[in-house]
């Protein structure tokens, strides 16, 4: 049988709460981190919810210079693209700071699903522990691009990064980090808000395998939640 997921849920009463406090904790883990192992190493997520993070940790006080960004998918779109992953963290936060410009991991998703994941696959393979990942939860019970009907299960046989081609949702194309990739991680924390998340909550805390289900790192996963969302 496989692993079960270990999950802590946060139910926050309003929004802006969870966002401070989700805001705190990252600074916290950074600090950690950074003492311990000289490095941060963050997965970042795309969506509402994470944008208003990112510009609150424009004005936290870090040593930027130890922190090395990475994505959990992207869309294949051109590289400025505003709906692209890299493109909102960057207006939202990463041009604001002084993290070096080498130590921003961007998915080249602009190459095509396929090229970009090999790519990616080659600039993650020396990270053995992320130290976070952030992720959402969608309406459909989706994470990063792992949709459900699609193989999302953390199969150590599946490519670290994975081409997907027929999103449900716009666009078809993207690139996305397994889910075995995605619990290699210290910590994983879903940030997730607003009642139209309530129904994948449910079913996510009814025990269906949604495909956020299926992010398994050994210290389980912390998943953020304002009332709205959890129901």
């Amino acid at each position: 049988m496989p692993a079960a997921q270990i999950r802590v849920w946060h139910v926050y009463p309003e929004t802006g709460l969870l966002q401070q406090r989700a805001t705190q904790g990252i600074a916290r883990l950074a600090a950690e981190s950074i003492a311990a192992r000289g490095a941060f190493r963050i997965v970042l997520a795309g969506g509402n919810t994470p944008r208003a993070i990112y510009e609150r940790l424009r004005d936290i006080r870090t040593a930027w210079q130890s922190w090395h960004i990475y994505f959990g998918d992207e869309r294949c779109l051109p590289s400025d693209h505003a709906e692209r992953n890299s493109a909102m963290a960057s207006e939202a936060w990463l041009a604001h700071v002084d993290i070096p410009a080498t130590q921003i991991h961007v998915i080249p998703a602009e190459l095509g699903a396929e090229e970009a994941a090999r790519q990616y696959a080659l600039s993650i393979e020396s990270v053995q522990m992320f130290d976070l990942v952030l992720l959402g939860l969608g309406a459909d019970g989706h994470t990063a691009s792992l949709f459900p009907g699609q193989n999302f299960r953390p199969d150590l046989r599946q490519p670290a990064v994975q081409a997907v081609h027929q999103s449900p949702k716009p666009p078809a194309e993207r690139v996305t980090l397994s889910a075995w990739r995605l619990g290699e991680a210290r910590r994983v924390w879903y940030l997730v808000t607003g009642a139209d998340k309530a129904p994948a909550v449910r079913k996510w805390r009814g025990g269906e395998h949604i495909p956020a289900a299926e992010i398994k790192p050994a210290d389980g996963v912390d998943i953020w939640v304002d009332a709205a969302a959890f129901g």
